[in-house]
């Protein structure tokens, strides 16, 4: 994941270094990385810092795994560049992996509002599982609206 490569080729300052280690950690360990080595990275790279983080804050950055996604990677470190990462579409090109390909035969038979909700997935959260409130938020529509679109989709085996 580029993002990775971006945290550990900045210098982090005051403001950005918990979040930024903190995220470091949890994608070492998405991508199948050990506990110990994920934090002898956090660790390293915390140790190369003009101002590095106590040991009782770089205990918190390493307390627990959480599944970091990319649009809350992007919300949390602004500094993140995604258009070089190879997990995510670039210029208008989508993987197979992703769900509206894998979907591609039953757009057309979705309703607009779960035409809508199935682009959402594919871009902003593509490769994510956001609530039904976190897209509710990003899309400004009912939460109601988006659960029924949701149970829809997965009716119709969108998610398969």
């Amino acid at each position: 994941m580029d993002c990775i490569r971006q945290i550990l080729s900045r210098n982090l300052e005051e403001g950005e270094r918990n979040n930024s280690l903190f995220i470091l950690y949890n994608l070492l360990l998405q991508n199948k990385n050990t506990e110990e080595y994920s934090k002898k990275l956090v660790i390293q790279k915390n140790g190369s810092l003009s101002k590095p983080l106590t040991e009782l804050d770089l205990k918190k950055v390493c307390r627990k795994a959480y599944n970091c996604g990319c649009s809350g990677i992007r919300n949390k470190l602004a500094y993140i560049k995604c258009e070089a990462c190879g997990y995510r579409f670039k210029e208008g090109k989508l993987k197979d992996s992703n769900i509206l390909i894998k979907n591609i035969r039953i757009l057309p038979k979705l309703s607009n509002t779960e035409r809508g909700i199935a682009c959402l997935l594919g871009t902003v959260f593509e490769g994510e599982s956001p609530s039904v409130n976190r897209i509710a938020k990003e899309t400004n529509m009912d939460w109601r609206i988006v659960n029924n679109a949701m149970k829809s989709l997965k009716k119709k085996d969108f998610f398969g």
